[in-house]
């Protein structure tokens, strides 16, 4: 019965003003981040589902094997493995700056982030390389009895099986691929390309204000800390795209 009785008077947790020992604005970063894992979730999930319903999908191995003045060199996933590293390092460099931040290092804080500028911008060119490429790009398909030259887009795909037996211009002649390969490609890397450009935007303002010394008046670097773990956010979600349409 005392025991019982001791239970009902324990307090937890009295009130305060920090219930999970956290910074208010770090904390409303988590909830952020994970409202946005749920949205790519959604996304990927959704994906996963029309692509495995469907009897034939594109072979990333033939889709992604172009490199930049590289020509007509068959280079399977290079270059998106380029893109993967330079986000990688991004990520990196970003943590370096958050680590200086905590030593109240201005000038490792503008290098560091300065760098991870670097290498958003880098990323997001890119993707400007790849998305170009993808829609300019002329494949020989079999569309209505006729062979037609046409890029990836988000109503046309030619990244279909191929004829047996016929060629054009000495490249494999192709039917038309399931149509959601372009609006799922386009639309989901170019969400994630998004959040990148939001987060070289947000790093942006984050180094005028550490040249401007407010942090220094304020005595510390949390706000770097917050835009660094959205930017780490930005690399981890491109890992789950990278792995959902170019390895799988």
């Amino acid at each position: 019965m005392a025991t019982a009785q001791a239970q009902m008077e324990t307090k937890w947790w009295s009130g305060g003003k920090s219930p999970f020992n956290v910074e208010y604005g770090k904390l409303m970063m988590w909830y952020f981040l994970m409202s946005d894992a749920f949205t790519f979730g959604a996304f990927l999930i959704s994906y996963g589902t029309i692509r495995f319903s469907q009897n034939y999908w594109p072979d990333p191995n033939k889709v992604f094997n172009a490199f930049p003045f590289a020509g007509h060199a068959n280079l399977p996933l290079a270059f998106v493995s380029l893109m993967t590293f330079i986000l990688i390092v991004s990520s990196v460099t970003m943590v370096l700056a958050v680590h200086a931040g905590h030593h109240m290092d201005k000038k490792g804080v503008v290098k560091w982030l300065a760098w991870t500028i670097v290498g958003g911008i880098a990323f997001l060119a890119c993707q400007a390389w790849e998305w170009t490429h993808l829609i300019t790009g002329h494949h020989a398909v079999l569309m209505d009895g006729k062979i037609q030259e046409i890029g990836t887009t988000v109503s046309m795909n030619p990244w279909g099986a191929e004829v047996p037996g016929m060629l054009h211009n000495g490249e494999h002649v192709t039917k038309p691929g399931p149509v959601a390969f372009g609006g799922y490609f386009f639309g989901i890397t170019g969400f994630h390309g998004f959040h990148v450009l939001s987060g070289v935007v947000i790093n942006i303002v984050m180094l005028v204000m550490v040249m401007n010394d407010v942090f220094e008046r304020r005595g510390h670097y949390l706000m770097i800390e917050k835009a660094g773990l959205y930017w780490h956010f930005v690399d981890l979600v491109w890992v789950f795209v990278f792995l959902c349409f170019y390895l799988i």
